[in-house]
């Protein structure tokens, strides 16, 4: 789990931005430690996608809980899918990452910067 400080903590932006499709083996109906299929909707014959996240209308993903910008978190972090799990904060590991400021923008929130990741080290 991130810490307490962690900038997608008060953040959330991805996660009611992107569509996230997943192949249904990742679900808890082919991996009891899968995302819970429940939480996902047909996309097509081999994936699914989180709800909230597909079908033309406002994005948020159903496993989102709380405020974007403010305070946010994966209400199902332990199990969240592996496009959820490739997607980095921008500067966490020092690179860049396109999808987190596109996102982030999305919301009227500054990308984040390589100096937010070195004060949270210090502090």
């Amino acid at each position: 789990m991130q810490s307490p400080s962690h900038p997608c903590l008060s953040c959330g932006a991805c996660c009611a931005h992107f569509r996230v499709a997943l192949h249904w083996s990742e679900t808890d109906a082919f991996d009891p430690e899968g995302t819970p299929a429940e939480l996902t909707e047909p996309l097509d014959a081999h994936r699914v996608a989180m709800r909230g996240t597909y079908g033309g209308r406002a994005l948020r993903c159903i496993a989102l809980q709380g405020d974007i910008g403010v305070s946010a978190h994966c209400g199902v972090y332990a199990q969240r899918p592996s496009p959820c799990r490739e997607l980095q904060a921008a500067w966490e590991y020092g690179e860049p990452s396109p999808q987190c400021d596109k996102a982030r923008i999305a919301y009227g929130l500054a990308p984040l910067t390589p100096q937010q990741w070195s004060q949270q080290k210090s502090g």
